[in-house]
């Protein structure tokens, strides 16, 4: 069977930095070639080669044996090639149908064919599996419908290469194990797919071949049911992980913060739960339980309609974020890069941002000061910066974390909210980030750490505090004792 998509001597450097080197890679019709590696390996680069967001310096792309020249998103659509990015392409005030034929609509004396774009949205639809109105606004989808919209998007430009980049990071499992089954059924239908996941379980259950990278370069590329969870972490970070989750011993002491029925609407009901000095407590259920809206409340970000709260015995009057910081409570938010760092700011600007009383004087910043109190964090957390002027959107994803938890470690926190900690982090990152919480929880912080991914509650947790439509359905003491299924009983009640 020849290639659908073939590249050979791909190679793409930016200013310091060689983000793909020399890299080969065949795509085959019916194939889902899965894309694994550490963050900076160059994952995105490649992706965006694809997409048209970038030209390669050297090397060469054919699609079904004919060379072509990729120089823009629309020369990536006229060749066949549709990227579904990580956050979503969508206009939310537009129906579904207008989403799917946008840039691509049909006009009959400047009049489109809204019955004919309804019928042929419908049969996109259901070609994935779908039921739904296409008439209906993005903003009153699932997130699942709004993915499915996508897909539809893609195959209604008769895609034949579908690139997905970690399309899974906001699904509920259900949701993951419905689009699995969309792309079995694309397969079946031909398209050659390129899978980039960080959740190696799901690159398991749906690939037929794993490229692995590593700084830019092929480490490896081979059928995946020759590869061994162990050994696929080993090609991606180039070293043996004696563990996935690092182990801990920290006895949990005294309860640091006391939150007594929290409420906010619907969202948040009666909410109770205690962070003990030095625990892990794992706040989890399925997305819309009412999990970040729970932070967000003990945070400050959000009024809460009644409740209480105790921060080492003495009463918390908590009305904003600037309040929490000054009790020593900080949030590191779900979404980093909207809500948690500046992208266009450096990475000292964003150090600086709750730690701006601390190093000025008279009006002034302490420039110095800063600077020599993010390099003992950078030594510390392992930040791999090349200083404190480069930009933060230049940063892995892992690296941009890091950041978010050093300003924050700067501000004094005792209290620390970990809203998914390790959305879109690779398995060397994640380790280095479990190892940082393990760290401050034998400092005595108390760790409230919210996660979607049930193998990194029960890998990391203390205790598990599972929710559902805004309530608490359970507390799991027996962390060892206790099995996936056991929270997703809790968080389906």
């Amino acid at each position: 069977m020849n290639a659908l998509l073939s590249l050979r001597g791909i190679t793409k450097s930016f200013p310091g930095v060689q983000a793909l080197a020399e890299l080969d890679l065949d795509l085959f019709p019916g194939e889902v070639l899965a894309i694994v590696g550490e963050n900076g390996a160059g994952k995105s680069t490649l992706i965006k080669i694809l997409g048209g967001a970038h030209v390669p310096d050297a090397g060469t792309v054919q699609i079904a044996d004919q060379p072509v020249v990729i120089a823009s998103p629309i020369a990536a659509r006229r060749v066949g090639i549709t990227v579904i990015y990580q956050e979503f392409n969508l206009v939310p005030e537009l129906s579904a149908r207008d989403n799917i034929f946008l840039g691509g609509e049909r006009c009959l004396f400047s009049r489109l064919h809204r019955n004919r774009e309804r019928r042929r949205a419908e049969d996109l639809l259901q070609r994935i599996g779908f039921h739904f109105d296409p008439d209906l606004a993005i903003a009153r989808l699932s997130v699942a419908q709004q993915q499915a919209v996508e897909i539809a998007r893609a195959l209604s430009q008769d895609a034949r290469i579908l690139i997905m980049d970690e399309p899974t990071a906001t699904l509920t499992p259900p949701e993951v194990q419905a689009l699995l089954n969309i792309i079995r059924e694309l397969r079946r239908q031909g398209l050659g797919i390129i899978y980039v996941s960080h959740r190696l379980d799901e690159i398991f259950a749906i690939a037929d071949c794993i490229l692995v990278l590593r700084d830019g370069k092929r480490v490896s590329c081979g059928p995946a049911n020759q590869e061994s969870r162990k050994g696929l972490i080993e090609k991606m970070v180039g070293r043996i992980l004696e563990q996935e989750f690092p182990a801990r011993r920290v006895a949990i002491g005294e309860p640091r913060l006391v939150v007594d029925d929290l409420c906010r609407g619907e969202k948040v009901r009666n909410v109770s739960l205690e962070i003990h000095r030095g625990e892990i407590l794992a706040l989890t259920g399925l997305v819309g339980a009412g999990r970040t809206e729970t932070a967000r409340l003990i945070f400050g970000a959000d009024p809460p309609d009644s409740g209480a709260m105790v921060l080492d015995g003495k009463p918390l009057d908590i009305r904003c974020p600037r309040d929490a910081i000054r009790a020593g409570i900080c949030l590191i938010t779900e979404d980093r890069k909207s809500q948690g760092l500046i992208l266009d700011h450096t990475v000292l600007e964003n150090f600086s941002l709750p730690n701006l009383r601390a190093f000025s004087r008279f009006g002034f910043l302490r420039k110095n000061q800063l600077r020599q109190a993010f390099a003992g964090h950078a030594g510390r957390l392992g930040i791999k910066v090349r200083d404190g002027g480069q930009l933060v959107n230049h940063l892995s994803g892992g690296n941009q974390q890091k950041v978010v938890l050093a300003k924050w470690l700067q501000a004094s926190a005792e209290v620390i909210l970990f809203d998914e900690p390790t959305r879109g982090i690779d398995v060397g990152a994640k380790r280095e980030i479990y190892l940082l919480m393990n760290d401050l929880a034998a400092r005595g912080k108390a760790i409230l750490m919210i996660s979607s991914e049930l193998e990194e509650v029960l890998g990391m947790a203390d205790r598990i505090v599972v929710m559902h439509e805004g309530r608490i359905t359970g507390i799991i003491s027996d962390v060892a004792g206790a099995t996936q299924e056991n929270i997703l009983q809790l968080a389906v009640r």
